[in-house]
């Protein structure tokens, strides 16, 4: 039987996805069938892949069916569940409004950090389609004191989770990070349990911060969308104008290998992330032929 799919390729500030329609939930994505696919040499290649799902199709997402027709159900490049992706929810997005299922404007989006809520701003002109905010809900700050580990140094974290967990480290020079070819340690291991996204941050300016993220699971990536909101409520913090605090929004611009993003906190704690979305290449793929899966 042939396992011949249709897929599309697109990205958020460089952080890239394989997505995969399938509004009915009848494609089955194994692990290797995902880490097959973003296999960069022998697959099509990227940070992860966005299963494309009716919520009222997905046992994961049928609680959420009747706030969001779709479910988000994202996978990180070695083909493990993660609960969250803001890049990925933008790329997502804009696969739904290129599909013609959405609009422009709001839209809710399930996954399995809870219902996004996303809007897509019009078209600001030919050739150039307009960036998408995600409301990624509010930042939790588990607390406790964290390190993380990286070329030999060891750095103090925040503890910060965004749907997903994320220990923010801020340093002197991004190079001090080393090649991040493998994931840094962390410390106590009780603080993530499942793994942890490692978030190393440099000051550029007043409210603007460069940063280097590893992905659990997919290693250092171009950007993380979730990434960069938990560096903007750490930095909120350390720089004392915590929203909550200050009853004033707080907003960051946050540059990452694969480009810029900006994040507003305000003050209820609800976080906005703002950035572009694209769509680059679509076509079809045989499951069967990637060389992770037949071996």
């Amino acid at each position: 039987m042939s396992t011949r799919i249709a897929f599309l390729k697109g990205h958020g500030t460089e952080n890239d996805f394989v997505i995969v329609p399938d509004p009915d939930n009848v494609i089955d994505l194994p692990a290797a069938a995902v880490a097959a696919l973003c296999d960069r040499r022998a697959g099509i290649g990227a940070d992860g892949v966005l299963h494309v799902v009716r919520s009222a199709s997905h046992p994961e997402a049928l609680a959420m069916a009747a706030e969001a027709e779709w479910f988000m159900d994202y996978r990180n490049g070695d083909g493990s569940v993660a609960e969250m992706c803001g890049n990925g929810v933008r790329v997502f997005a804009r696969y739904l409004r290129r599909a013609g299922y959405v609009g422009a404007g709001d839209l809710a989006v399930a996954t399995r950090g809870g219902v996004k809520t996303v809007h897509i701003a019009k078209a600001e002109g030919a050739g150039h389609e307009g960036d998408i905010t995600v409301g990624m809900g509010k930042a939790l700050l588990p607390g406790g004191d964290v390190t993380v580990t990286a070329a030999g140094r060891t750095y103090p974290a925040l503890n910060v989770n965004m749907g997903n967990p994320h220990a923010v480290a801020f340093v002197d020079d991004l190079a001090e990070a080393g090649d991040l070819f493998s994931a840094p340690a962390y410390a106590p291991e009780s603080a993530y349990p499942d793994g942890v996204n490692v978030e190393f941050v440099v000051d550029r300016a007043p409210r603007h911060v460069g940063v280097r993220v590893h992905e659990r699971g997919s290693g250092e990536t171009r950007s993380c969308g979730t990434g960069a909101c938990a560096v903007a409520v750490a930095a909120a913090r350390r720089d004392g104008v915590d929203p909550a605090l200050t009853g004033e929004p707080v907003t960051y611009t946050v540059d990452l290998p694969g480009g810029r993003l900006t994040v507003t906190e305000h003050p209820d704690g609800h976080v906005d992330l703002t950035g572009a979305a694209v769509i680059i290449a679509e076509g079809e793929v045989e499951l069967a032929g990637l060389s992770v899966i037949s071996g």
